[in-house]
This record gives structure tokens, C-alpha cells and sequence, in this order.
């Protein structure tokens, strides 16, 4: 079962991508990472390592501070 945590950050994803207008594919190749761990991540089934997080925030146009804002 995934943690609070996990949760948040899959959640924060899916909304700012939507938010974007980004398909998952698109996202993940603005972040430079496959699709299908993009969409693990929005699951909250894979704990995500800050580099990735960093890169999909900046493809979101997020800072990490503002990503994390509401945990």
C-alpha cells in the first residue's frame, strides 16, 4: 500500500500535468523518463528519487518548493 507520501506526489503529478495540458507521454518525455515509470509514479506504485522529481517539476514549470506546497 502506498504511503502519504507517495500518494501526495502522485496526485501533485497527475494534477499539474493535466493542469499543463500534458498527455503522460508527453510528460515523460519532457522529463526524460519512460512513460511507463511516469505512470507508475502517478500511481504511487514507484517511490520516485529526487532527480526525477526535479526533472518532471521542471518540465511542469515547478519549483520543488511549490511541488511540495500542501504536504
Amino acid at each position: 500500500m502506498p504511503d502519504r507520501v507517495l500518494l501526495f506526489v502522485a496526485r501533485r503529478i497527475r494534477t499539474l500535468r493535466k493542469r499543463s495540458g500534458f498527455t503522460q507521454v508527453e510528460l515523460a518525455n519532457k522529463s526524460e523518463i519512460a512513460r511507463e515509470t511516469l505512470s507508475k509514479i502517478e500511481r504511487g506504485n514507484w517511490e520516485v528519487g529526487l532527480i526525477i522529481l526535479a526533472r518532471i517539476a521542471k518540465a511542469l514549470g515547478v519549483s520543488l518548493a511549490e511541488f511540495f506546497e500542501g504536504l
